[in-house]
């Protein structure tokens, strides 16, 4: 192996262990997140948005060194399907880092509003499956796992289930308006942690494309 293509690698591991270290950041940011609005307590809200700046931080380094990589040798075959690979899950994490940060502040903002005790274990339920879909879609990067990848999509049914009982669950708080009002806003965060399950989702399809060279939506394919 020559020096530059030894760098080269080098430097593809670098990128990767960037990634690991953002999709701790965003799990923290989530459980925080998602605990400040489940407990009702929001001392942990300026801790997500602090971890957000270093989110941000990480994502624009990994960017501007994607971009160098790229400049430095012209990838081919199996490495520019991980170049690829690495800028989408760099994109996907920053996003949820984002719906985080939303999330948190709606915490605040409706600490003092009345709630039900059964929503706000869904949205509790939500957040730790979204957690583990992230978890599973990074591992399966990490050991180019396909199999540990195409689970991903499977864990997202129990997302999209939870996330469609929400509605019902809205709907009994109409006749008290200021219930109304953080039942709503809860239906907002519950779609915000469905959209966390369709990040790891499109995490996951990348490693199979990384892994397999074919791309596929899994769920069209389910």
């Amino acid at each position: 192996m020559t020096e530059i293509r030894r760098r080269f690698h080098d430097e593809l591991k670098s990128l990767e262990s960037s990634l690991v270290d953002m999709a701790g950041h965003v799990d923290e940011m989530l459980r925080d997140a998602v605990s400040a609005l489940v407990t009702r307590d929001h001392s942990g809200v300026r801790g997500v948005v602090d971890h957000d700046d270093i989110v941000d931080d990480i994502y624009l380094t990994v960017e501007r060194r994607w971009h160098e990589v790229m400049a430095m040798q012209t990838p081919v075959a199996v490495d520019l399907r991980l170049m690829s690979t690495i800028l989408h899950i760099s994109t996907h994490l920053e996003r949820m880092a984002d719906v985080a940060v939303n999330i948190a502040k709606t915490a605040r903002k409706t600490r003092k509003l009345p709630a039900t005790d059964l929503i706000l274990t869904h949205i509790g339920e939500m957040g730790d499956i979204a957690r583990n879909m992230i978890r599973t879609a990074m591992e399966a990067f990490a050991a180019r796992d396909l199999d540990r990848a195409l689970r991903v999509p499977e864990m997202d049914d129990d997302v999209d289930s939870l996330n469609s009982r929400m509605y019902r669950e809205v709907v009994k708080c109409h006749d008290d308006q200021e219930l109304l009002e953080w039942a709503i806003r809860m239906m907002v965060i519950s779609r915000h942690l469905e959209r966390v399950g369709d990040h790891a989702v499109h995490i996951a399809e990348h490693v199979a494309f990384l892994l397999t060279g074919e791309f596929r939506e899994f769920d069209d394919a389910s």
